[in-house]
């Protein structure tokens, strides 16, 4: 490649990235999956319309699972333990058996409603029952759904995709009388298992080094906080177990953590992950053909129309029945298992293993994702409402960006001052914090001051603390209290200390 070819490239990567990018805010404002945006623009640039030709199979699936360990790590870095940690038994009772279930019914489904052979409908089954980390994390952050609801619903997005890559690996490369039970567990068991433990193990590494190394520069937080949960992901992938388990729990557990500059990781992870899915959903378009999609369009209502209405709801009452999760919250994760990249990737390895039908497996997965996001998504705000699990006036909890005074022994934390939660009336006083911190400076329309012990907050205060890396967690912990409760979170705290 010329000097002049690699500035083309660049500059029709540019033009993509733009186009996707303003794609994705137009899509925000019909109220439509952005994915679905990304996919189109990779087919119009495909052979059908302006003519890119792209149909190497084995490309697109290493670099869509590339592509999908830096999304969930993006998703681990942004996810709130507070949130997961509740509801990680029903998850990964869903993520795991629910998954299983969800194979044999569409498994079932393909092969009495389409006639095809019990190999090919268990692949089909396997490639569809995972649900997409990316569709789901974007879609429910903009959601106001109970945030144990939503807890569910990210992390068996991001434990499931483990169970599916094992099952579609194996009936894609071992013959149906060959698959045993005990094969099947076992790899399950091994994959999953190993995978949690690197992650687990990258994940408090992480915590180890990043709280006690002072990086020269604050960009660097972020970029080793991202670089660990890619470490995670390729150390699991190398020892043959799940690095998609592994790259999310490592990830979550540096993002819980209370690591110098959080705001600033989760930023950078964010924008590495819309990178991630603008990249991914192109190219997945650009494998597409779309003069061979019609033929498929019968048989892909028909996998996801089982999917979507028959096998998703059995494995939801089924998975989270033992735990008594309300019957509503049960619908409202039924229709929520949204599709996306996952299955479009996953639906690659067959084509590159060979088995007869790969091709039309792809193309009744493409359709069936596209197709069932358009249904599904769009109408989640409405379902919501519905059932009463609309919960709009919650207050969210109060972000608290930590930045080290490493020479000093201290900590510089800051945060702004949400409308809708506690603090705004609350005097300096009131907040109580430790007796080593200190409220230093309020910057309040765009002017800053030196505030009294009787100043009092206002909504969209920008606040910096100054308090000593002991007591950090501790002030942190109270300012939190303070805007969930009000100046009487201490009152509050020691009543159920006395219960």
């Amino acid at each position: 490649m010329t000097l002049g070819q690699l500035y083309v490239v660049l500059l029709v990567a540019g033009l993509v990235l733009i186009v996707s990018i303003a794609g994705a805010r137009l899509a925000a404002r019909l109220g439509l999956p952005s994915l679905l945006l990304f996919l189109a623009l990779g087919m119009i640039l495909g052979e059908d319309a302006i003519g890119f030709d792209f149909d190497n199979a084995q490309t697109a699936q290493n670099i869509g699972i590339a592509a999908l360990g830096v999304i969930l790590v993006e998703g681990g870095l942004t996810t709130r333990w507070s949130d997961v940690r509740p509801v990680l038994a029903p998850a990964g009772v869903l993520a795991v058996v629910g998954v299983g279930i969800s194979v044999g019914v569409t498994a079932a489904g393909a092969h009495l409603l389409l006639g095809l052979d019990w190999q090919l409908a268990l692949l089909l089954g396997a490639i569809m029952s995972s649900t997409d980390a990316a569709a789901v994390f974007a879609v429910l952050r903009d959601l106001p759904v109970p945030r144990r609801l939503a807890g569910v619903l990210e992390a068996e997005s991001g434990f499931n995709d483990a169970p599916t890559v094992i099952l579609v690996t194996l009936f894609a490369t071992v013959p149906l009388a060959e698959a045993g039970l005990v094969q099947i567990a076992g790899n399950l068991v091994y994959q999953l298992v190993f995978g949690a433990g690197i992650g687990i193990a990258v994940g408090r590494l992480g915590v180890a080094a990043l709280r006690r190394v002072a990086l020269p520069a604050v960009g660097l937080y972020p970029v080793t906080a991202f670089g660990l949960g890619i470490v995670a992901f390729a150390a699991a992938g190398a020892a043959q177990a799940s690095g998609f388990i592994a790259a999310y729990l490592a990830a979550l557990i540096m993002g819980n953590a209370g690591l110098p500059h959080r705001l600033a990781t989760r930023s950078f992870a964010e924008g590495l992950g819309w990178l991630a899915q603008v990249g991914l959903f192109v190219l997945l378009g650009l494998l597409i053909t779309p003069s061979e999609l019609g033929s498929e369009l019968l048989a892909a209502l028909v996998i996801g129309g089982v999917l979507a209405l028959v096998a998703r709801p059995l494995s939801v009452v089924a998975s989270l029945a033992p735990f008594r999760i309300d019957w509503r919250e049960q619908v409202f994760v039924s229709w929520a298992g949204l599709r996306g990249a996952v299955p479009i990737v996953l639906a690659t390895i067959p084509i590159v293993a060979g088995v007869p039908g790969g091709d039309q497996v792809l193309n009744i997965v493409f359709v069936a994702v596209v197709v069932f996001t358009l249904i599904q998504g769009p109408s989640l705000p409405a379902l919501a409402r519905r059932l009463g699990l609309s919960s709009a006036s919650a207050v969210q909890e109060l972000a608290v960006e930590a930045a080290p005074l490493d020479k000093l022994g201290a900590e510089l934390l800051t945060f702004s001052v949400p409308a809708d939660s506690h603090l705004p009336g609350v005097a300096i006083w009131e907040l109580r914090l430790p007796s080593i911190g200190v409220v230093t400076l309020v910057v309040r329309a765009g002017e800053s001051f030196v505030p009294r012990p009787d100043t009092r907050l206002a909504a969209d205060d920008e606040v910096l603390v100054v308090t000593t890396s002991q007591a950090r967690e501790q002030t942190e912990k109270r300012l939190r209290a303070v805007a969930d409760r009000g100046k009487l979170a201490r009152w509050f705290a020691n009543l159920m200390d006395r219960e």
